[in-house]
C-alpha cells in the first residue's frame, strides 16, 4: 500500500489526521506541516508501523541463505 494521509472531519468540527503506509517516524515528517497548517493540537496515537524496522532485500537474502 502506498503511503497516504487521510484527514477526517467529524460533524462536531473535530479534525483527525491519519498516516497510513509509512514505516518508522517518517509519518511524523509527512504529517507535521499539515497538522501545523490546520492548527491542530499534537495528540498522537502511534500505529504498529511506527515501531517497525525497515527490511532490506539484502538482509532477507542473508537470512534465507543460512
Amino acid at each position: 500500500m502506498p503511503p497516504t494521509l487521510e484527514v477526517l472531519v467529524a460533524p462536531d468540527g473535530s479534525v483527525q489526521v491519519k498516516a497510513q503506509g509509512f514505516q518508522g517516524a517518517s509519518c511524523r515528517t509527512a504529517t507535521q506541516a499539515l497538522i501545523a497548517a490546520l492548527g491542530l493540537p499534537t495528540q498522537e496515537q502511534l500505529q504498529p508501523e511506527f515501531y517497525a524496522t525497515p527490511t532490506t532485500h539484502a538482509s532477507q537474502e542473508l537470512s534465507q541463505g543460512a
